[in-house]
């Protein structure tokens, strides 16, 4: 396998939003800027959301001003509403991200409302959004298992999928938010959903709770898949989903992807470095394997 992945590092926000304690601005600034300089051309920044259900993202205007978003494309904000939008349109967001799942009980957990209602409450969202020139990324949590309904058939997702593409979504990230998936279940989702969308629209987002991380991220590229959610030092882990771990490691997965020949722009020992500063400044634990055996070696 050859060509190129893009990674699209989320431990900003996704990596941080669920950290136990207080998070001092400028580290969030600091650790855009490691990345930035281990060529990470696009990241989560952070979001936009109640700051009483997440108040380690009420600081991402300051943070997107700081590192220069309205310069940057491949900055990308989460937003829950349309306050959300207003605000990133402020700070000169250029790439959102939306969010629904494929279950109704996660949805209604997560954002208060059914799969359906909150595909209704984003149209109008996106559509702005598309009209002010912006990039929309749509997100489905629990593609494959839902922590409140149990198991998600493929077709759950293809028709989220497509409801998103409708409204104008540009990328369709799928998220496999518990980390339990195996590589057969990745395939039968990537591959019903591949039938409404089109692969180079399509995002991997996976967490590694059972240790299946890179396995679920190197059977979603072989199908196809080019574009694939990382966090450094696997950060991560959903409020709203009990017992989740972090996401795939950002290390884990440019080691795989190089070592496949494929190319990704990112430079291994800068992640390193940007998941030492989370470890020394932010009290992380990292999980990344890379990480550790280089740290040994």
């Amino acid at each position: 396998m050859t060509g190129a992945v893009t990674i699209v590092e989320v431990g900003p926000r996704d990596g941080l939003q669920a950290h136990p304690h207080p998070i001092e601005t400028a580290a969030r600034i600091k650790l855009v800027s490691l990345l930035r300089k281990a060529g990470v051309r696009r990241l989560e920044v952070g979001a936009f959301v109640s700051p009483a259900r997440v108040p380690r993202m009420a600081d991402t205007g300051a943070v997107m001003e700081a590192v220069g978003s309205r310069e940057e494309p491949g900055d990308m904000v989460l937003i829950a509403n349309e306050r959300g939008l207003d605000q990133a349109l402020e700070h000169g967001a250029r790439a959102i991200a939306v969010f629904t799942a494929a279950s109704d009980a996660f949805a209604e957990r997560n954002i208060g409302s059914t799969v359906a209602a909150s595909l209704d409450r984003f149209a109008p969202i996106v559509s702005r959004a598309r009209s002010a020139g912006v990039f929309v990324r749509g997100y489905i949590s629990t593609i494959t298992d839902c922590p409140y309904a149990g198991p998600v058939e493929p077709d759950a997702v293809k028709n989220v999928a497509r409801a998103l593409d409708a409204m104008g979504c540009a990328e369709i990230a799928l998220g496999e938010t518990l980390g339990r998936a195996t590589p057969n279940r990745i395939a039968a989702v990537v591959d019903a959903v591949a039938t409404a969308i089109p692969l180079d629209r399509i995002a991997a987002h996976f967490h590694d709770t059972y240790g299946m991380g890179l396995a679920n991220v190197r059977e979603a590229v072989r199908l196809g898949v080019r574009t694939v959610d990382a966090a450094a030092g696997g950060l991560g882990g959903c409020p709203f989903a009990p017992g989740a771990a972090g996401n795939v490691a950002t290390e884990d997965v440019v080691y795989m992807l190089h070592g496949l020949g494929f190319e990704t722009g990112i430079d291994l020992d800068g992640i390193r470095a940007a998941t030492r500063f989370c470890r020394d400044e932010l009290g992380v634990v990292p999980t990344s394997r890379v990480f550790a055996a280089m740290a040994k070696a």
